[in-house]
Formats: C-alpha cells, sequence, structure tokens
C-alpha cells in the first residue's frame, strides 16, 4: 500500500495546507493500491511562489550549468526506473513490460533529447544592426494526464528546466505515484529549491489554481479537449500562454497498394497496446471497399492475439484506467451496435474470467459510417471503427471530417504515393508505414487537438519569449 501524503514544494516534502486524503485504485483489481493527499489553491500558490522566487537565479544559469543538471537528472531517473514501471502498472495498469520499457523508458528519453537540443541550441541572433534574444517565459503550470503518466510528465519538464524555467506540476490524481518518485529523482539530481514543485490535485481545484494564477506565465495541459477548454477560459483573465495537447480520432488510411497484413496489424497495435489509451491512436481504419472482407479477417485475428490480463503477468494488455472509463467504454460499444456498425470481434461486457478490475474485450467494427457516434467520439478504450471508401478522394474527405487533428497514418508500398496521400490530411502528427514515435520531431495537432508543439527543439519555443534589442551593433 502506498501512502503519498505530501507534496514537494521549493526543495522540501510538505504536508498541505489543508490536508484531504484520497484512494488511488489499481484498475486491475478495483482495490485500493495507495492513497495521496489532495491539496487546494493555497498549496498551488505556495508552490507558485517559490518558482517565482527559484526564477529569479535559474533563469540566468548557464547552458552549461542545465545540461549538467540535466544530466544527473538522466542519471537518476536510470537508476530508479525499474521502481517508476513498477508504480506506472500499479496506477494505471499498463503491462510490466510495457510500462518498463515504453511508459517509464520514454520519460528518460526525453531529456536525453533535450540535452541533445540544449547542446547546440541559439538562444540568440544579429538581424542587422539589431539582436533577438530568446529568454525563459517564467513559472510554468503543468496538468498532465493518466494514460502516459511519465512520458507526459518529462514532455513538459525537460524542456522547461533546459530553457531556464522553473515548474509547479500537477499530475492526474488517478494515476500519481511515478509522479512522486520523479520529484525524488529531481531532488536526489540537485535540482535547486524551486525549480521543480509537485502539488497533487483535482483538476477543478489544483488544475484550476494553477491556471488562474497570475504569476504563472504559462499553463500546458495534456488532457480531453473539455478540460483543455476550461484551462484555457481560467487562463484567459491573466493573458497567460497556454499550450494544449488534446483530444484525437486519429484515420488510418489504407491504400489499395499497401502491404495488408503489415498495416492492419500495425493498426490494431496501435490500438491495443496501452488499451486504447492514446491519444494518437488509429482509432478509425479507412479501407478500399473491395478489400473490406480481407481487411477484416485480418483484423479480427490480429485484435484477438491481444489477450487482456493480469498486467503484473506480463499480460499483452492490461485494464483501462478506472469504472468511469470503462463505463463509457461500454456505453460507446453498444452505440456502435444500436446505430448499425458490425460487430467483427469483442464486444460489451468483460472478458471471460477477468470480472475484477476494468478489462475491456479487443473490439473491432465494420459497416461503420463516418456520422455514427464510435466514429465521431475519442472512445479511449481498444476499439477499431472499420470505415469503407471507394476512391482515394473519398478517404482523405473522411479523413478530415473530424473535429480532431492529432493524428494520421498511412499505408502503401509506393512511398511517394503514401506522402501524397498524407500531406492531404489535416493533423499534427502523421506516420507513414508504422513508422515508430520520433522525439526529434514537434508532436501536437490542428483543430480541437490542440495548440502549440511539444518534442525537439519545437518544444523550446514554447517555453521562451523574444527579445527585440534594437541598436544592439551600432551601425558603421
Amino acid at each position: 500500500m502506498r501512502e503519498y501524503k505530501q507534496f514537494y514544494i521549493d526543495g522540501a516534502w510538505v504536508d498541505p495546507v489543508n490536508p484531504k486524503a484520497l484512494e488511488v485504485i489499481n484498475p486491475a483489481t478495483g482495490k485500493v493500491a495507495g492513497h495521496i493527499n489532495v491539496g487546494s489553491a493555497a498549496d498551488v500558490d505556495k508552490a507558485v511562489k517559490a518558482a517565482a522566487k527559484a526564477f529569479k537565479s535559474w533563469s540566468r544559469t548557464s547552458r552549461e550549468e542545465r545540461l549538467a543538471i540535466l544530466n544527473r537528472i538522466v542519471e537518476e531517473y536510470t537508476k530508479r526506473l525499474p521502481e517508476i514501471g513498477d508504480a506506472i502498472t500499479e496506477e494505471m495498469g499498463a503491462p510490466t513490460s510495457l510500462a518498463h520499457n515504453v511508459q517509464a523508458g520514454v520519460g528518460v528519453n526525453h531529456f536525453k533529447t533535450a540535452i541533445s537540443v540544449l547542446t547546440k541550441y541559439s538562444f540568440e541572433e544579429d538581424r542587422g544592426t539589431s539582436r533577438v534574444v530568446k529568454e525563459p517565459i517564467g513559472v510554468c503550470g503543468f496538468i498532465t494526464p493518466w494514460n502516459w503518466p511519465m512520458h507526459q510528465v518529462c514532455a513538459k519538464v525537460a524542456p522547461a528546466l533546459a530553457t531556464g524555467c522553473t515548474v509547479v506540476l500537477k499530475p492526474s490524481e488517478i494515476a500519481p505515484f511515478s509522479a512522486v518518485i520523479f520529484a525524488e529523482v529531481l531532488d536526489a539530481a540537485g535540482v535547486p529549491p524551486g525549480v521543480f514543485n509537485l502539488v497533487q490535485g483535482e483538476g477543478p481545484v489544483v488544475g484550476q489554481a494553477i491556471a488562474e494564477h497570475p504569476d504563472v506565465a504559462m499553463v500546458s495541459i495534456t488532457g480531453s479537449t473539455r478540460a483543455g477548454v476550461l484551462v484555457a477560459q481560467a487562463a484567459a483573465p491573466t493573458v497567460k500562454r497556454v499550450h494544449q495537447e488534446l483530444g484525437g480520432k486519429s484515420p488510418n488510411i489504407i491504400l489499395e497498394d499497401a502491404d495488408l497484413k503489415a498495416a492492419v496489424t500495425g493498426g490494431i497495435a496501435g490500438i491495443m497496446m496501452n488499451s486504447g489509451q492514446s491519444c494518437r491512436a488509429p482509432t478509425r481504419m479507412l479501407v478500399p471497399n473491395k478489400l473490406m472482407d480481407e481487411v477484416c479477417a485480418i483484423a479480427k485475428e490480429a485484435a484477438e492475439s491481444w489477450a487482456p490480463g493480469d498486467p503484473k503477468a506480463d499480460s499483452k494488455m492490461g485494464p483501462v484506467i478506472s469504472q468511469t472509463q470503462w463505463d463509457k467504454i461500454q456505453r460507446l460499444i453498444n452505440s456502435g451496435i444500436k446505430e448499425g456498425a458490425t460487430l467483427v470481434t469483442g464486444g460489451p461486457g468483460k472478458p471471460e474470467g477477468l470480472e475484477a478490475g476494468y478489462f475491456v474485450k479487443p473490439t473491432v467494427f465494420r459497416d461503420v459510417k463516418n456520422h455514427m457516434e464510435i466514429a465521431r467520439e475519442e472512445i479511449f478504450g481498444p476499439v477499431l471503427s472499420i470505415i469503407g471508401y471507394d476512391t482515394e478522394e473519398e478517404a482523405i474527405e473522411i479523413a478530415n471530417d473530424t473535429e480532431y487533428g492529432l493524428g494520421g497514418y498511412v499505408h502503401s508500398k509506393d512511398i511517394d504515393h503514401a506522402r501524397a496521400i498524407a500531406a492531404q490530411i489535416r493533423a499534427g502528427y502523421i506516420s507513414i508505414n508504422n513508422a515508430g514515435l520520433d522525439l526529434n520531431v514537434p508532436f501536437g495537432g490542428y483543430k480541437h487537438s490542440g495548440n502549440g508543439r511539444e518534442f525537439s527543439d519545437q518544444a523550446f519555443g514554447e517555453f521562451l519569449e523574444y527579445k527585440s534589442l534594437l541598436g544592439f551593433t551600432p551601425a558603421a
């Protein structure tokens, strides 16, 4: 039983101003895995004041000083990586290999990427007699989700620290354990007091207090589109920068000349790997109508290979995060049946023998129309909608007929053909022929999937202000 009752503020573990305990549920068992205290606006205010004080000196550190800290973070994180992986399995149900190798592992890779970028990043340039200087924006408030806890924490914290900003982090209260270990990592790495602060809590309380606080210069949220809108509204009166990485309903266009088995099995894996709980999961598979039967046969076999089970026994697929999420997924599966989509495999209810916990059957629908609820709403579960098309122009139209624009996928044996289709998808992060995650390119979305970008050198720009110094170099 994990008991994490304190917050990390100004370089020390401190009690909340008004302690309020919250149970953290293990989604694989439905039982209590531990407790945290959730905070209030008063805790946020303490953390922001500590961060604002630390910003005065941290913002003026040299590139070499920040690189030294980042390298120590990598060292300490690597030591604790198995513990972080175990915590992720317990808090959000990721199978052991996924939790250790991917969920926890990607966190340290974000810091390695930030180190690489910082080593050669230019913070100033001359334009004629003027100089343009890039300066850290200030105190940054981060609100991160439960589905990829360390991935999203590190994607924000690494570039923020690298550019000289200070941080107040609110991780998800549903999956808070790994963030506590992360705070211990930064403490052990010698991050100066106040540069990084952790306040646990609920979105409508702690998240809102971060977004509203006048001394927070920038707020970044990864979460649902609804949550992103609320944060933007709360932040508006203080005219702070708002960065959002929000929902998705990514199209996966399989062209007639694609390697069908590779394309379909890769698409299934992209959904099932994290129990469908990934914002860029390829949840709408668009296939030529003439190949529908062949595609569905491959999809059925592939989906049924993703057997849910005990994540600690390293099953291929774990549970979804909560009873609330399980109920939402069941409602949408039933909506798909009611609207006339055809079940290829899976369906309502829990998998046989997994009555405890929040397990969902890997589910595939065919005969889906893009106006159906299962094709419009982000299900955030292991559910695939297969949609037919007759022409490539129709496929592109269907792909873009969504309020989201986070990810997209294209499959073709002809790389030029795939590139031409990818160019017409209105989304920010597009994979061609099952290309994997790349931390060296910008990540973010169009439309209701948010604004701003994470990863790579582009992430640095989110945490910088531009100052123009006219007459910096007097004319000859």
